[in-house]
């Protein structure tokens, strides 16, 4: 992946200054934000930018399967 300069915050500066990355994702479509000296998190602006190209459903259905995936066996405790 390659990562342009100018679309790299740090955890800390993300931290303190929230809208410059979502500025940033705005203009750009993404933000990488390092942790550690190393990139870790993206922050992307879903509406435009080309990385998720996906409907509102179909946004909806990858956030809620990550969702049930990780958290399965509580779920499954819960239906007992």
């Amino acid at each position: 992946m390659l990562i342009n300069t100018e679309q790299i915050l740090s955890v800390t500066e993300v931290n303190q200054n929230f809208t410059k990355a979502t500025r940033i994702a705005d203009k750009a479509g993404s933000v990488v934000i390092f942790k550690n000296n190393k990139p870790r998190y993206m922050l992307v602006d879903i509406q435009n930018s080309p990385v998720l190209e996906l409907s509102d459903d179909e946004k909806i259905d990858v956030v809620a399967r990550r969702i049930l995936e990780k958290y399965r066996p509580a779920f499954e405790e819960l239906a007992k």
